[in-house]
């Protein structure tokens, strides 16, 4: 993305005028951001020339200084202040943040935004608060990909505030007068490219990395709980071939069978000096060969000079120092680990001692002067002196062959005294390693001796320095006299002894950190900036163990990762992968390739890896049990790695699936986007199973898949059978049938979307225990529906007649369905008046009408009878709805012991037919001949029976005539009188109940539910 595009129009006094700086908009206040404090006061003190006047920000440990400035073509004040490090970070949104809330493999595909930490806050909070007063924004960060990439963090976050804001880049690599002088000077493009490449790897660490490590936390867990119970066992793209470098190197080493070789030795002692003579065999792994040759060499032991070769010998000074190297040096030699010491280099950098430390260059610019930084380390007394011969002399740096065109190797900017601790040392180590870079290679005389024994040919090699030169600042190294005796060529002499020594092969040695990183820089494992955090953290994770001396050592729970993995056939702690991330990393950082390529490319690679994985993950089991011992048994539900496959859109913009209640039982649509987005649609207990099907919805504005369902026996309407597949938002006969609440189709506002909704048991006792437009399946007055305790306010939930019309008791109102639905609110039309009535639900008023008695009757109240023959109470709607403050009829004797009468005052009384029944149609207009049934497609119902087991069989019921696939779904039952609202079957079948109800039952068996037998004697058991 190209900011902006400016001109050089001319240059006065070593300061730039820019073409789009003109008097007429001539820029007052300029926000000037670091990548730290420290190098924000820095760089203020050195522009302000140490009159710059500070004052606190919003963060109290990011300060705020403000100088005047002669920059852009003219003089500005200047407000600089900093971030500490990256202020925002790639985060999951929803309930892809919670472990539990979804598969780990849907991370791969999961929507992640920037979002800035809680505790970085503060900071994000003072540049909104410093940038509404600035027209103009620099970027001071540092100069590697991290740096580019958190100031483009930093223009998010003020352009979210000031959209038109110019945005300008600093470049430097040190901290000095000259070079911020420089960076002012030649003002950048912010590099959009640079910045691509770090939101890529950020990314993927995110998605492959939560993938893998909620995978193996979750599962390791529950296997090895005595050990693993409380540990995080993290997964990351680098940190694993980081480990598996590791466990290759000491599996090397335990598997090392070593073997016995030998080898003739010759030595000459002569004045006092000693040679030894090496053969130029080496070794045999033959003991008997070797004998026969010694036994030869002894049959006549003289040696014979063959060659004496005199040659001058020399040690190269060290090359200029990048991050690589200083981390490997600094662990070997000063015994820091890489971590300390680039947190001590950094520190020293934002001081203004040390030039920039993360850099991949080892050779210093053709045209960089380096005198003033030897210059100014004479006045050291323990290297002061030397300083001055290389000025003598001249300063030649042995350059090597990297470069990234960004800075410069790592040297000493300023000399100081006041350090103490490792700071001294790391100083320290910097400017000798500088001063030795400048200097001349040691010089020396090597001569090398050839002998020769009975036709067997042995070396030996004597060296003379004579000129320490770089060594004499450079005590790292190592270079001393090897003295031997005089010898001439043609000369004969009889040897101090020969023999055969024996030996036997050694193991390879065990990884130092300093061989780790060499080995991370080898197979491109990271960067220069990385390499200590990943050794870091499998240090952290206990996956690898460091000995006294320093070597690696891998952990039982980092050896069982890998092997793990190992057994399953993929390299996954092999470097090839990563490394071909780093390189399309390169690439993009090249403008070679795009970014959304690369990320759609690995996010592939990786997802493949990882359902493979998931599918063998027992092999990790396996492989750990061996440090760990047995693995507990775990049942397949407790741990589900299947992902859920999306339903559809949210109106969030998130995904609707269906996921299974915390305690397994139930079943429920979801949106991804929770808690943010509350939207949620509650399965009856009666769906045992529901999957997405791949089918999409012919009806639905938007692509919805439709739900394969499947059901408890009896618990749904004979029409729907065992299964049923359709779509949960626009099947009205599906949706009435399960009593689901219904979304809408159309987008919306978060701000609408409904919450989940509340159980009864947690309402305050004497309130209306449901919702309003609870679907119960009551019939009211006007055919309107509501639920157990909703008036005719309550929205246009039809449900097939008959299913709940049960004989009063503790089953009453419960529905054809026979489990408890979820309580929510409705969101359906309220049904056209009609001139049918039915009696209220006896709970319908409780705690919400004004049930005073005459204490609303006027004067123009008409004398109604409820059905025990007494004159009805008047009173009024109280519960919230359309219809609050609406006056009806009731039965005025307390409730359950008088009749279900009801009638609204403001309609016409109904005119009963107790002989007629109604059967009401989904979706259709009623029909009260009782006869000529027809469907939603206005053709004749066709007169099935129930045949399916259970208190229905032998029922007569409505259903459309046309194939199940092509019909309309309609259902009715046929023997429901509906103008007194009573259930024929019930009352005169099969299932009859006699008496006032309270009639024994028969028991039932628990199993089969049938009669006659009892649990333990049920067939089903056998």
């Amino acid at each position: 993305m190209v900011l902006f595009k400016f001109a050089l129009k001319t240059t006065f006094y070593g300061k730039l005028w820019f073409s789009s700086a003109s008097s007429k908009d001539k820029m007052v206040r300029i926000l000037n951001v670091a990548e730290k404090n420290d190098a924000a006061k820095s760089i203020a003190d050195l522009m302000s020339r140490g009159h710059y006047r500070r004052r606190d920000g919003i963060s109290k440990f990011n300060k705020i200084y403000e100088f005047e400035y002669n920059i852009l073509g003219g003089q500005h004040t200047m407000t600089m202040t900093s971030v500490s490090g990256h202020l925002l970070n790639f985060e999951f949104t929803g309930q892809y943040r919670n472990w539990q809330g979804c598969s780990p493999v849907a991370l791969f595909d999961a929507p992640v935004e920037k979002q800035c930490l809680e505790n970085y806050t503060p900071i994000k909070r003072s540049l909104e608060k410093e940038v509404r007063g600035c027209q103009t924004l620099i970027i001071w960060t540092d100069g590697d990909r991290e740096g580019e990439n958190i100031g483009f963090e930093i223009i998010q976050v003020c352009r979210a505030i000031k959209p038109n804001i110019r945005v300008y880049r600093a470049r430097f690599s040190e901290i000095t007068p000259q070079a911020i002088q420089r960076a002012c000077n030649n003002l950048l493009e912010p590099d959009q490219n640079t910045s691509d490449a770090v939101d890529v790897r950020s990314e993927l660490d995110l998605r492959i990395g939560a993938a893998f490590t909620r995978l193996q936390t979750m599962r390791l867990q529950k296997r090895f709980p005595q050990v693993l119970s409380q540990m995080l066992i993290s997964y990351g793209s680098c940190q694993f071939p980081t480990l598996g470098f590791v466990v290759e190197r000491y599996k090397q080493v335990q598997n090392f069978v070593p073997e016995p070789f030998w080898k003739i030795k010759v030595t000459s002692k002569t004045e006092g000096r000693l040679a030894d003579f090496t053969w130029d065999r080496n070794r045999l792994f033959d003991q008997e060969a070797c004998y026969v040759l010694l036994c030869h060499c002894l049959e006549n032991p003289v040696a014979k000079v063959t060659e004496v070769i005199k040659k001058p010998k020399s040690k190269w000074r060290p090359q200029p120092l990048d991050t690589v190297e200083l981390e490997k040096l600094a662990s070997r030699k000063l015994r820091i680990n890489a971590k300390e010491t680039m947190r001590i280099a950094e520190k020293l950098y934002t001081q203004g001692y040390i030039s920039y430390p993360r850099t991949e260059t080892n050779q210093f610019p053709k045209d960089m002067d380096l005198r003033p930084l030897i210059q100014a380390q004479t006045a050291d007394p323990n290297w002061g002196g030397f300083a001055d011969r290389v000025l003598t002399d001249g300063p030649n740096p042995r350059n090597g062959n990297k470069t990234d065109n960004a800075h410069p190797p790592i040297h000493p900017l300023k000399y100081t005294n006041n350090l103490q601790g490792n700071e001294a040392r790391v100083y320290e180590f910097i400017i000798r390693h500088f001063l030795a870079t400048c200097a001349k290679d040691a010089q020396g005389a090597e001569t090398k001796i050839v002998i020769n024994i009975q036709d067997e040919i042995f070396k030996c090699s004597g060296l003379s320095i004579l000129a320490r030169n770089y060594l004499e600042v450079y005590p790292y190294d190592n270079w001393s006299d090897k003295v031997i005796p005089t010898f001439e060529q043609g000369e004969t002499f009889e040897p101090s002894s020969i023999e055969m020594v024996e030996g036997e092969t050694m193991p390879p040695k065990l990884l130092t950190e300093a061989d780790l990183i060499a080995l991370m820089e080898k197979h491109g494992i990271g960067t220069d900036a990385t390499h200590a955090d990943h050794i870091e953290r499998i240090k952290d994770r206990r996956y690898v163990g460091l000995q006294p001396d320093g070597k690696f050592v891998p952990g039982e729970l980092g050896m069982g990762l890998v092997e793990g993995y190992d057994a399953m056939g993929f390299e996954m702690s092999k470097p090839h992968l990563r490394r071909e991330l780093e390189a399309d990393l390169k690439r993009i950082c090249e403008g070679r390739k795009n970014k959304d390529v690369v990320l759609q490319e690995q996010v592939s690679k990786y997802r493949d890896v990882f359902i493979e994985a998931s599918q063998q993950v027992e092999k990790i089991d396996e492989a750990l049990s061996r440090y760990f011992g047995q693995a507990v048994q775990i049942q397949p539900q407790d741990i589900n790695f299947e992902p859920l496959t999306p339903l559809r859109k949210c109106s969030c913009g998130s995904d609707l699936v269906i996921k299974k209640k915390k305690d397994g039982n139930g079943l429920y649509v979801t949106c991804m986007g929770f808690p943010d987005c509350k939207t949620s649609v509650w399965f009856p207990n009666g769906v045992i199973e529901a999957k997405v099907d791949e089918a999409l919805c012919p009806r639905c504005q938007e692509p919805t898949h439709l739900v394969a369902l499947k059901f408890k026996r009896g618990s749904v309407p004979p029409s729907l059978g065992n299964e049923y597949t359709g779509c949960v938002l626009c099947d009205d006969y599906l949706i009435e049938s399960l009593d689901l609440k219904k979304l809408s189709n159309q987008p919306r506002n978060n701000a609408e979307i409904r919450t989940a909704p509340l159980r009864q048991a947690n309402r305050p006792q004497g309130q209306n225990n449901q919702p309003q437009g609870q679907n119960n399946w009551h019939q009211g007055p006007n055919n309107q529906t509501w639920g157990q305790n909703d008036w005719p306010q309550g929205q246009n939930n039809y449900q097939p007649r008959g299913q709940n019309n049960q004989p009063r008791g503790k089953n009453r109102g419960r529905g054809f369905n026979k489990f408890p639905k979820p309580r929510q609110p409705s969101s359906r039309k309220p049904r056209q008046a009609n001139t049918k009535w039915q009696k209220r639900p006896a709970a319908a008023v409780t705690g919400n009408v004004n049930r005073t008695m005459g204490g609303d009757q006027g004067n123009n109240q008409q004398d109604i009878e409820c059905s025990c023959g007494e004159n009805a109470a008047l009173l009024s709607v109280r519960k919230e709805g359309h219809n609050k403050g609406r006056k009806f009829y009731a039965c005025k004797k307390p409730q359950g012991t008088g009749c279900d009468f009801f009638q609204w005052a403001d309609q016409p009384p109904p005119q009963n037919n107790p002989t007629t029944y109604t059967h009401h149609q989904p979706g259709g207009p009623s029909n009260s001949s009782g006869s000529g049934i027809k469907c939603n497609c206005g053709e004749n119902a066709k007169l099935l029976t129930v045949c399916k087991d259970g208190q229905n069989k032998g029922r007569p019921f409505h259903s459309c005539s046309k194939p199940r696939d092509e019909g309309c779904g309609f259902f009715a039952w046929a023997d429901v009188d509906e103008n007194r609202g009573e259930d024929l079957w019930l009352s005169t079948g099969p299932n009859r109940q006699r008496g006032n109800g309270n009639a024994p039952k028969k028991r039932k068996c628990g199993l089969c539910k049938q009669e006659g037998h009892t649990k333990k004697t049920c067939p089903q058991n056998n």
